[in-house]
C-alpha cells in the first residue's frame, strides 16, 4: 500500500504499512521454473510446509489462478495457500499459458486454447515440483477458482493422477456458459458465435468428456455468481452424479463469484481440508464443524 499526492506529478510513492502484525507463516515459499513443450520458460511458486524433507515429504495440491489474464502475484481470501500449508500440504501455485506478466507471447500461446496449452502447462509445471524428494508424487491433489475452476474440470477429464479435485465456480459447459454469462460478449470475442463456430467451444468443454471422469470432486459455487452461474455447477453434479462419482456440492446462496464472507470463507477452507485430508491422505471423512 503506497500514498501519493492526487495534485503532484512526477513524484516518488510513500509507503504504507499494513495495520497490524504480519506474523509468521507456516512453511516457506520457493520460486520454481520449467519449460514447456512449445519450449517456452514457464514459473510457478512452491510453498513447503514446515517439516518437508526427503525423509518426510510432503502431499501436493496444485491450485492454478483464476482469470486466465492473472498472475500469482498476490495472495488472495479465494485460495490462499497458506491454510493448506498450516494443515501439512505443499502447494505449487503454476503461472500456465494466459497469465500476465511475462509478455505478450504467453497470451498467445493460449489464446482461444483454454483446456490445451494453459492445461499442459500446469501438468508440466506439476511434473516438475513432484520431481522433487521433498514432495510426495502418490499423495496430490488439485483445485482451482473461476479459471482455476475451469483447469480443475478440465484435468479432472482428462487424467487420473490426482486424488481429489476441487472446482470453485469453474466452467463445465462452454456453449450453455456464454449463453449465460454476464462476460458473453467476452467468451464470443474468443471463441466466436457457436451458432456457427461450434467446433471451438466443443473441443475445451469439459461436460463432453464427464463419461471419463473417475475421482473424487468438491464443486464450490455461489448463488449470485453472473460471471459463471451456478447452473454450471448444477449441471456438473448431475453429470458427476449420473455417473457415480463420489461428489460434494457445497453451496453459498448469496455470494457471487468468489467467497467474502469471512464465517463462509471459513467454512469453505474447512470444508476444502477436509475434503483433502479424506481423499489425499485417507483420513477418515470429517464433517465441517460449520455446517
Amino acid at each position: 500500500m503506497v500514498r501519493l499526492d492526487a495534485a503532484e506529478a512526477d513524484q516518488q510513492p510513500t509507503f504504507l504499512d499494513a495495520p497490524g502484525g504480519l506474523g509468521s507463516l507456516p512453511g516457506t515459499l520457493t520460486e520454481m521454473h520449467a519449460e514447456a513443450d512449445d519450449g517456452f520458460g514457464l514459473r510457478a511458486w512452491l510453498v513447503l510446509p514446515e517439516g518437508a524433507s526427503a525423509e518426510r515429504p510432503a502431499p501436493l495440491i496444485v491450485i492454478p489462478h483464476g482469470g486466465p489474464q492473472r498472475s500469482w502475484s498476490a495472495w488472495t481470501w479465494q485460495w490462499n495457500p497458506w491454510p493448506l500449508a498450516a494443515r501439512g500440504y505443499a502447494v505449487l501455485l503454476p503461472d500456465p499459458a494466459l497469465s500476465t506478466g511475462y509478455g505478450q507471447r504467453m497470451q498467445e500461446r493460449g489464446r482461444g486454447e483454454y483446456g490445451g496449452r494453459p492445461y499442459r502447462d500446469v501438468i508440466t509445471l506439476t511434473d516438475a515440483a513432484l520431481a522433487r524428494d521433498d514432495l510426495d508424487p502418490a499423495r496430490t491433489g488439485l483445485a482451482g477458482w473461476s479459471f482455476g475452476g475451469y483447469l480443475a474440470l478440465r484435468t479432472v477429464t482428462r487424467t487420473d493422477r490426482f486424488k481429489a479435485i476441487a472446482s470453485h465456480a469453474g466452467m463445465w459447459n462452454l456453449e450453455a456458459f456464454q449463453a449465460d454469462s454476464a462476460m458473453h460478449a467476452y467468451f464470443h470475442k474468443i471463441f466466436g458465435d457457436p451458432l456457427t463456430q461450434p467446433e471451438r467451444y466443443e473441443a475445451d468443454s469439459p461436460h463432453r468428456d464427464a463419461a471419463r471422469i473417475t475421482t473424487p470432486m468438491l464443486i464450490v459455487h455461489g448463488g449470485k455468481d453472473y460471471n459463471v452461474p451456478v447452473s454450471q455447477a448444477l449441471g456438473l453434479h448431475n453429470d458427476l452424479k449420473r455417473f457415480g462419482v463420489p461428489v460434494w456440492f457445497l453451496y453459498f446462496p448469496d455470494e457471487g463469484h468468489g467467497v467474502g464472507k469471512p464465517y463462509h470463507l471459513r467454512l469453505k477452507y474447512e470444508t476444502v481440508l477436509n475434503f483433502f485430508d479424506h481423499h489425499v491422505l485417507g483420513q477418515e471423512w470429517r464433517r465441517p464443524t460449520l455446517l
